[in-house]
């Protein structure tokens, strides 16, 4: 059974609870609906998360950075307390999204971090609207390319297997089989991709399980996933990005995976290992992100 949380977790009381000035707000935007905390004052700096976490998964590096930037922290389109519409999750669309976001809020520039999904929105959002982009930091994920059609279904023994996502592609079941019981895939995934599990606490894991417990959330989620065939079609006719980029990549996830990929994604681009990391870096090593955002963004 899930540890027992006795502190709110709604979206307002989390960004609340925060050391600093955080709000949450939303906005109406590219034909969805946005939810977003902000925080800080200077140069705007839009954090973009992953599956299956949603903006908190930055809550230890906000205050930190809300100390230099103007920090907003998105749910993605399908996300917490963003809209789960039909359909619109491939990357170039919720890449609209994020645009259409900083048109919202007076924004014509921003620099962006993204963390799993999110930094495929990001390197999207530099490849198709450079003029609204600073620059880009990939943390431990790059945007889907044509070699991730190859991946095995039957893995080599002691190799780390991405099982889930074959599994998030699959329509109707995973809503069935996980709806009030997603705690019981997160404890698997932080089990076996953090370095240190114990890094995403209860209280957290609490957040992301009530954020993902319903079908409609599951199916939003997935749709990610579901999406990425689209999202190889239209990097094929991406050109490298322009804009400096940033890749981070934890020691016991993906830095060596991003090394080879990196490289061939932009023309300015640099790949650090975040040490005695796994998958989650914001939360398993913060002040090693934020140390490495700032002297990356300025």
């Amino acid at each position: 059974m899930p540890a027992t949380i006795t502190t709110p977790l709604d979206d307002a009381s989390l960004a609340a609870s925060l050391d600093g000035c955080f709000t949450s707000h939303h906005a109406e935007v590219n034909g969805t609906r946005l939810h977003y905390v902000e925080g800080g004052s200077g140069e705007p700096l839009v954090l973009l998360g992953g599956w299956p976490q949603t903006w908190w998964q930055w809550n230890k590096v906000l205050p930190a950075l809300a100390r230099r930037y103007r920090v907003i922290a998105v749910d993605l389109r399908g996300m917490g307390g963003s809209a789960k519409p039909e359909g619109g999750y491939d990357k170039k669309t919720m890449a609209a999204d994020i645009l259409a976001l900083l048109t919202h809020l007076g924004l014509e520039r921003a620099h962006i971090a993204g963390h799993d999904i999110g930094a495929m929105v990001a390197y999207a959002l530099a490849a198709n609207h450079p003029e609204a982009t600073g620059r880009i930091a990939l943390l431990d994920v790059s945007h889907p390319e044509q070699s991730w059609t190859r991946m095995p279904l039957i893995p080599q023994p002691g190799t780390y297997h991405l099982w889930w996502f074959a599994f998030n592609q699959v329509h109707g079941l995973p809503e069935q089989l996980l709806a009030g019981r997603y705690h019981l895939l997160l404890d698997w995934l932080f089990g076996a991709g953090a370095a240190d599990p114990a890094s995403v606490d209860a209280r957290s894991r609490a957040v992301y399980a009530r954020a993902y417990d319903t079908p409609e959330a599951i199916r939003a989620g997935n749709g990610w996933y579901r999406a990425f065939a689209q999202d190889i079609t239209d990097l094929a006719g991406y050109a490298p990005v322009t804009v400096p980029l940033l890749a981070l990549g934890g020691e016991h996830s993906n830095y060596d995976v991003l090394v080879e990929a990196v490289p061939a994604l932009g023309t300015d681009t640099r790949v650090v290992r975040v040490d005695d990391s796994g998958h989650y870096l914001p939360e398993e090593q913060p002040e090693t992100v934020v140390a490495e955002l700032v002297a990356f963004f300025g």
